[in-house]
């Protein structure tokens, strides 16, 4: 286990205050050695707390007084000071698989953590949860989590999982659930696999066996040209389709049930089927919100001013503890002007502008500008060879203007 290392400081707080310097090693707090970031928050969290720290080799001890629960004031260089827990599963549509060769080491990692799901929104499996986990996670209270479900049949889960354990692992889900853990759902939706008959059955299991879940989405599976899964395709508009219409029937089975309308489905199935989005209330606050769940339907309230603020990271969905990096699970905002090394170019005021984005992007983008009534303006689509699915979506939301070649960053809101 490695020790986390200070990359920040915090001007100001009790950190700095103590003197912790950014490079020292935090070997232990209060005589306890933290094995995440979660642990370090808190035992970081106690009013007084005595750092074991190495500073270039040598052994120091800062004591710090502060208020109970006032942040350190100290990031560190990484979320899990232990071993990253990977995934078991082989799953034929993971994102992992299909990407390039070539890319760094982290983009090649599956985890099935369900530390980084609450830390970062990540989906577990529950594959690899433990009664360990389950005590820790009672008992520290992290929550929310994220949970992937995929079928509720246990034969069905686990061969879409090709995993074996992928049949029981769902009791942890009910466990977690009889202990009051927030818990949010997905569904990754194959073609031929898991829909029709098979989706109907996963909706009415999690009515049965999971009515607490929080909130429930349904995804499209994400189809690369890297993809070596000849049983994988992306959706018909037909699928698109039926995948929407059980997803509505099921919202009304939810509300009359359970008072709320529970499961949502994924932007791109609106796109696909040429339907239209569901009016802004039908999302319940848009709980789902980072995970491609109406992310269309907000950025049009924010661009055409019917909202004067953005909609944020929603509570639970990359929650972070105080010192817990990006990680590179997801990037912080850029501050206004250039970054280190980046030059910026100015455009002249009266350059034509344009607008890169995605496919499914321009779709959404389109109809908004054309409302401008700006004939400088055109939205211009890019290919994506990587991935549909979410990622296709939420990709809209991050793009460049163009303004007489001239490319600046167009930050509206996005989704890493």
């Amino acid at each position: 286990m490695s020790a986390p290392r200070v990359v920040s400081v915090a001007p100001a707080s009790p950190a700095q205050r103590a003197g912790l310097l950014p490079g020292d090693e935090i070997l232990a707090l209060n005589g306890e050695v933290p094995r995440d970031v979660i642990a370090y928050r808190l035992l970081a969290d106690e009013p007084e707390v005595v750092l074991e720290v190495s500073r270039g080799g040598l052994a120091l001890e800062l004591s710090i007084d502060k208020q109970a629960g006032e942040p350190l004031g100290a990031e560190v260089s990484s979320a899990l000071f232990d071993q990253v827990r990977t995934c078991d599963n082989h799953c034929e549509f993971c994102f992992i698989y299909q990407l390039p060769p070539g890319m760094r080491k982290s983009l090649y990692l599956k985890d099935d953590d369900y530390r980084l799901s609450f830390l970062y929104g990540n989906f577990t499996t529950l594959t690899r949860f433990t009664e360990a986990d389950l005590e820790r996670v009672v008992t520290e209270g992290i929550s929310p989590l994220h949970v992937s479900i995929h079928a509720t049949d246990p034969e069905v889960r686990a061969d879409l999982l090709r995993n074996r354990r992928g049949a029981t692992s769902l009791r942890w889900l009910r466990a977690l659930l009889d202990h009051d853990i927030e818990v949010h759902g997905q569904i990754v939706v194959c073609p031929g696999r898991n829909d029709g008959a098979v989706l109907d059955d996963t909706l009415a299991g999690v009515l049965d066996r999971f009515p607490e879940l929080a909130s429930l989405c349904v995804v499209p599976l994400g189809v690369s040209r890297f993809n070596t899964e000849t049983a994988m395709r992306p959706h018909t508009r037909a699928e698109a389709r039926g995948v929407l219409a059980a997803v509505h029937d099921w919202q009304d089975v939810y509300e009359r049930v359970l008072g709320h309308r529970l499961v949502f489905a994924a932007d791109e199935y609106y796109l696909l089927a040429g339907w239209p989005f569901p009016a802004p209330e039908a999302y319940e606050g848009f709980p789902m919100h980072e995970d491609g769940i109406g992310m269309a339907r907000t950025f049009e309230l924010e661009f055409t001013g019917v909202v004067s603020e953005a909609t944020g990271t929603q509570s639970g969905f990359f929650a972070s503890v105080d010192g817990a990096p990006a990680e590179g699970y997801r990037s912080p905002r850029l501050a206004t002007g250039a970054r280190p090394g980046e030059v910026v170019l100015r455009p002249r005021r009266n350059a034509p502008i344009g607008i890169l984005t995605g496919s499914y992007g321009a779709e959404i983008l389109r109809p908004l500008v054309a409302a401008l009534g700006r004939d400088d303006v055109r939205v211009i689509p890019v290919a994506n060879e990587f991935f549909g699915g979410n990622t296709a979506v939420t990709g809209l939301m991050v793009g460049n203007f163009l303004r007489g070649g001239a490319a600046i960053s167009m930050a509206r809101r996005g989704s890493s």
